[in-house]
This record gives structure tokens, sequence and C-alpha cells, in this order.
């Protein structure tokens, strides 16, 4: 289930290792499966015509043999049924199902107005409202939201950036990584104002919650994302943000003997499970990633294939299951900057630079939680620069350990 790049890593493994059943893939998009990162980069600049997203060729597609089901969505899962009920009314029986449905946008209340930032068709409409005088009101400063930014001031749009918080992205990389890259939006021009409350969208822009009107021709609300969970609803299926999953990618179900007390195969949440028979992968999944010790849901493009292939393998191969313990990765645009990270930067304890200079903006920074080194970001530095700290991570490497000295921010 999800024609994106988690399926189809899913669909692609499960033939590579040997499985040469009837393999349904189904989307909810017209679209065959596609890259999405360059949304809110290459397509929305108009530097990619949106034939270079596809992620496969049309011969590679057919080399896979598989029945593929575009433009309708999933309605329904029946578990102990073995299947999966679609918007056109079909019931698809499955033997084995990787969930990879992903996300959809956040949105606001009324915002009907407004843009989003997800799908082809998303990038290919606000692409149409961007350019020399005109006007855009970004609605948060996240990851997509000044990517976005980036790519409209590049244009020559004019832009206003809108975040509650009072340092954007300071939750999940730290208030003075947070500074350098809002510096770089102040440097390129965009109207950056922070700690603003959205009471509205309108049709003229965005009403602050004081009443004042942030006037643009076209506003894009980019404050997050939902999983992809609903048609899961009455499944049994365990979902909190996101289709909850065991470290081998395997969905879960509460037992009706965890209500009694009697102990069964424990979860990251220390409740008591049994087996759902089904797996996910992508963005949908929160699965407990065993190197961190932590419950995650992971919106990476790299995760996405990495765990489609995890998921497929442990699902054709329940002898020979292996854990997914990832060190996730992520990568972000923005002007001429490139932002790079490995581990888990969320809820940190400390940050220190231990290379380059914040204020020149070329520098790598390592994150500390509790006693261990979890993550690492690079800004303007090349690739190899963190490639290192990644194996840091994937050893569970003490703080001390791996950062002996250091300047703390």
């Amino acid at each position: 289930m999800g024609a994106s790049a988690a399926g189809l890593a899913a669909a692609e493994t499960l033939r590579r290792e040997g499985y040469d059943g009837t393999l349904t893939l189904v989307g909810d998009e017209p679209h065959a499966p596609y890259d999405r990162p360059p949304l809110s980069k290459q397509v929305l600049a108009s530097g990619w015509d949106h034939d270079r997203l596809a992620l496969r060729s049309p011969g590679d597609l057919a080399a896979l043999d598989l029945e593929l089901r575009l433009g309708t969505a999933a309605t329904g899962l029946d578990p102990d049924g073995r299947a999966v009920l679609l918007a056109d009314g079909a019931r698809v029986a499955y033997d084995g199902l990787v969930v990879a449905t992903g996300v959809r946008s956040r949105r606001l209340p009324g915002d009907g107005a407004a843009h989003v930032l997800r799908t082809l068709d998303d990038a290919l409409a606000l692409r149409d409202r961007l350019g020399e005088g005109r006007r855009l009101v970004v609605v948060g400063a996240g990851f997509l939201g000044a990517e976005a930014a980036a790519v409209a001031r590049s244009l020559g749009t004019e832009v206003t950036l809108l975040e509650p918080a009072p340092v954007p992205l300071a939750h999940a990389v730290g208030d003075e990584v947070g500074r350098v890259l809002s510096a770089a939006h102040l440097d390129h021009g965009v109207d950056l104002r922070t700690g603003v409350a959205v009471a509205a969208v309108t049709e003229g822009g965005v009403r602050l919650a004081d009443g004042e009107l942030v006037e643009g021709d076209a506003v894009l609300v980019a404050i997050g994302s939902l999983p992809n969970t609903e048609w899961l609803a009455g499944s049994g299926l365990t979902v909190d943000d996101g289709l909850v999953c065991d470290q081998y990618c395997e969905a879960t179900r509460e037992s009706p003997r965890s209500e009694s007390g009697e102990s069964g195969e424990s979860g990251e949440s220390g409740k008591s499970w049994e087996p759902g028979g089904v797996f996910a992968a992508g963005d949908v999944a929160r699965w407990y990633n065993p190197l961190f010790g932590a419950s995650m849901r992971v919106e990476h493009r790299t995760n996405a294939a990495e765990q489609g292939m995890a998921a497929a393998r442990n699902l054709l191969h329940p002898q020979a299951r292996k854990p997914f313990a990832p060190v996730p990765y992520f990568w972000s645009d923005q002007y001429d900057l490139k932002v790079q990270a490995y581990g888990r930067l969320r809820g940190h304890d400390e940050v220190a630079v231990v290379e380059g200079d914040l204020d020149e903006r070329r520098f790598v920074v390592a994150y500390r939680t509790g006693d261990r080194l979890t993550g690492v970001l690079s800004l303007g530095m090349p690739p190899k620069a963190i490639r290192g700290w990644r194996q840091a991570i994937a050893v569970r490497s003490s703080w001390r350990d791996a950062v002996p000295a250091a300047e703390v921010s």
C-alpha cells in the first residue's frame, strides 16, 4: 500500500529476494512512483520538468510485473480476512502487506485558499504563482517552508515567512543553528517574522492573531504533516502518530491478554503485543529503533527506501528477520547552503561545534542526548565532513569519547 519511495523499494526487494507471485502496488495519486524531495527545490524553481521525478522508467516498472492500481485510495483494512478495501469498491486480497501510505500536509482551519506542498500537483500549482512582482506568504519556517521561501526568492518573489517559535527549527537543530539559518533568509530579503500566531488564511493573505493582515498573492501552509492512517480505523492495528511497529517493522495490535496483566512480547511502550501480520515503511511507520532505544517516525527520503527494503525482507523471510536500526539521514538546500545531518537530533541535551565556525556558516555540530552522541549536522561543508560521525553514532559512541573538547553552544 503506497506507490512512492517506500512502497516501490518494498516491491523491488520482494522481486529481488525471489518472490514471483502476484505483487500489487496501490497508490492514491494517478502518477507512477516519483521522487518528492525535488518538489520543493528543482520543480518549484522550474529547473526540472516533472518527468525527471520518475523513480523508475516505464521499462523498469514493467520488468517488476506489478499489478498497478494508481489513483485509488485505500479505505479500509481487514487483517483477519487479509484484504485491503479500496475507494473504487475493490477488495484486494493479500498474503503479506506493507503499508507505505505516507503522510499528507497538515492544514489550518479554513485555509482552503492556501497552497500546501506534498505532491507533484501541489508543486506545479504553487510554481505558477511565483515570480517577479508576486508576493508569497509562507506559514511555517521548518525545512519545507524554508526551502520554498528560498526558491521563491530566487525567482524574484517577495516572501514573508511566518513562524510561531522564537527561533525557526530550534526544536530540531538547536537555537544556534536555527539562528544561522534564519540569518540566511534575512540576507536574501525574506521578511522573517518569528513569535507570531496565525488566526486565518484569507483570499488576500494571512490574518495574524493581533489582527494584522499580511498581504500576499499566494499563501503556502507548511506546518507539518499527518500520517495517512485513517483508513486503518477498526482494523485493530495500533495507530499513534503513525502505524506503530516493532523493531522489525511489523505492525502491532494490542493483545487481549494485556488487559489481564499477563505478559507477552514487549514493545517499546512496555505493553503486551501480538503480531498484526502487517508491515510498514516510510513516513507512515512509527517503529522502535533499537539503536536509539526509542520509537520514531522519520520523514526522510533515504529512510523511506531503506525501511521499504527492510520491511520486505522481514515479511518474506520471517525466520531470518533483522531489526531495522538505521542512523537516519536528511539534507536540505537553502540558497547556496546545504544542510546535512545524521542521527536523532530532536530532544537533544547539548550541542557542540566540532569543526568550522557558526558565523562563517561553515561548520559541523554534534548533538548529545544523555551520555551518548546521537546526532551530527553540517552546514556548507562537503559530505565527507560528517561521514565519520555517522559511524560514531552507529556504534553508540559516548559523548566523552566522541567530543572530548568542544565549543558548547
